[in-house]
């Protein structure tokens, strides 16, 4: 695990207010677009486009997920969560995760059943001028989502800015597959178990960047030399970082390490060199670092 220590701090207040607003955003285009596509779906007939509804109103719910995730991440700390509440941002992320993955079992078990039964979809002018609207209106999102998220931080507006994504893609193959549903039944079918792989993948990778900091993660090369150039830059002598660990809340990030100081230096020398240690890695890296001294 790295820290982008060239990033720019976001305030909490800026991104909870970009939270909230990708969030609202999310939820009120999505249900217009779940609308014109149930509609859509409907009429024609298809699988693929009722799937792909029911995907974006999906989308909604995750939106949701993402705001009441961004709310609780938001509050300070307390008596009974000393760290915040940073946390929060991974388990509205894995509950995104999961949803994605019921989606596409359901989806991939209707397209099953719709080409065992040889069932045709007809695809109109309606249906086209649904899904077109679905594909700009969704990557519009996903954009504005995958901003979000790489401004502030915030892991559960990536995990939905994939999920905006993947209805974009799923539209984009409902869209090619149209021109070819006049000449092949089993088109709807196939193409509904294509959208269901896709939010499968989808969600394999939004569940993975949930658990893996929960889990905790070792931190990388580039890191663990950041970590000790900064600790002999800060104390004039070698110090032998090592056992480097980081703990993530969040925006609250704990770095504990141990570092090795001469045995015959005083106490009150050793404590002084552990804070300058401290202090430099705090200002350098935005972590709150904890040093375990042991004799050289």
């Amino acid at each position: 695990m790295a820290i982008d220590h060239r990033k720019p701090h976001v305030q909490r207040s800026e991104k909870t207010r970009l939270g909230y607003t990708a969030g609202w955003t999310s939820v009120l285009v999505n249900i217009i677009l779940f609308a014109l596509k149930y509609w859509a779906g409907l009429v024609s007939g298809s699988v693929a486009i009722l799937a792909d509804a029911w995907h974006t109103l999906s989308d909604s719910i995750t939106s949701l997920i993402v705001l009441a995730g961004t709310r609780i991440s938001s509050k300070p700390a307390d008596r009974e969560h000393p760290f915040g509440h940073g946390r929060a941002e991974l388990i509205a992320t894995i509950i995104i995760g999961v949803l994605l993955a019921v989606i596409a079992f359901n989806f991939a078990s209707e397209s099953i059943g719709r080409l065992k039964g040889h069932q045709p979809a007809v695809f109109g002018p309606l249906a086209v001028a649904a899904v077109i609207i679905s594909i700009v209106a969704k990557e519009f999102l996903a954009q504005f989502a995958f901003w979000a998220g790489k401004k502030t931080g915030n892991l559960s507006l990536k995990a939905d800015a994939w999920h905006h994504r993947s209805d974009a893609i799923s539209s984009l193959i409902v869209l090619a597959g149209i021109a070819f549903g006049s000449r092949f039944w089993w088109i709807d079918g196939v193409l509904g178990l294509i959208v269901a792989a896709l939010i499968a993948y989808a969600a394999y990778e939004v569940i993975r960047d949930g658990v893996d900091p929960l889990l905790g993660e070792k931190p990388d090369e580039s890191l663990i030399r950041r970590v000790r150039a900064l600790a002999r830059e800060a104390s004039g002598m070698e110090t032998y970082p090592h056992h480097i660990h980081l703990h993530r809340y969040g925006d609250h990030i704990e770095l504990t390490l141990h570092i090795r100081l001469p045995k015959d230096i005083t106490l009150h020398e050793a404590h002084r060199i552990a804070t300058l240690i401290e202090s430099h890695l705090m200002q350098e890296l935005r972590v709150e670092p904890t040093i375990h001294l042991e004799p050289l």
